[in-house]
């Protein structure tokens, strides 16, 4: 199981030393062997010995230069870096970002052997045109995209979930991941209103390999608890 926490805009640097302090105690005490990974703000980057992965939330597709307000490869080199987030709804929605340069940015940063988390999904108005709209949705999402990369994990958040509360049903679940199952062998995790009531029961479902956890993973405990519960789907499946 891969179990990812997404602070997005939320927590100071302090704030975030503490909540690592509680989530890397848990995992060793706890023999977790699921992939851990969370994404903090860039303030809060530290280059740390650390047994969960830390990844960044974007990135500039350069090596360097002159772009305000970015943050690109050398910056990430320094805190050694190596996972990243690239498309979610929030970069596509709110900050504009293009199919084309997401696609270059998931160029550059498969180009210099990053573990990419890569995010796809479909606003309300699409999912209520059906099935074949929605799939014709996500295909474009596609576009440019390297589905074969070998560090590729792949997260389908529904844009009308994403701190809505709201989710789809599973088997609204199981039908759009057996579609992308069919077009990568890549991990697929399921994001959007997880929580701690229902992340167990949604990585149990088939070609569920783990989580994208938003809000709900701000609290070091809460999202301990959905790392346990990975860690009990792991055993009951190997008994």
């Amino acid at each position: 199981m891969i179990v990812c926490a997404n602070f997005k805009a939320n927590k100071t640097r302090q704030e975030t030393r503490a909540y690592m302090a509680v989530v890397e105690s848990f995992v060793s005490a706890n023999d977790i062997s699921d992939t851990i990974i969370v994404f903090p703000p860039f303030t809060a980057l530290e280059d740390l010995s650390r047994n969960i992965l830390i990844g960044v939330q974007n990135g500039y597709p350069v090596i360097n230069g002159a772009y305000t307000g970015e943050i690109a490869l050398e910056q990430l080199e320094e805190f050694g870096i190596k996972t990243i987030l690239i498309g979610h709804s929030e970069r596509r929605h709110i900050l504009g970002e293009t199919q084309e340069q997401i696609a270059a940015k998931f160029r550059f940063f498969a180009e210099q052997g990053f573990a990419i988390v890569y995010c796809v999904g479909e606003p309300l108005e699409i999912r209520e045109e059906g099935n074949a709209s929605l799939m014709a949705y996500i295909e474009k999402q596609f576009e440019g995209i390297d589905l074969n990369y070998p560090d590729l994990i792949l997260a389908y958040e529904p844009v009308w979930a994403i701190g809505t509360g709201l989710t789809p049903t599973n088997g609204d679940i199981e039908l759009l991941h057996g579609a992308l199952r069919a077009k990568t062998s890549a991990p697929l995790l399921y994001g959007g209103s997880v929580k701690v009531e229902n992340a167990g029961e949604i990585m149990a479902l088939e070609n569920v390999d783990g989580v994208l956890v938003g809000s709900a993973a701000l609290s070091a405990n809460d999202f301990c608890e959905m790392i346990a519960q990975a860690a009990e789907l792991n055993t009951e499946k190997g008994e």
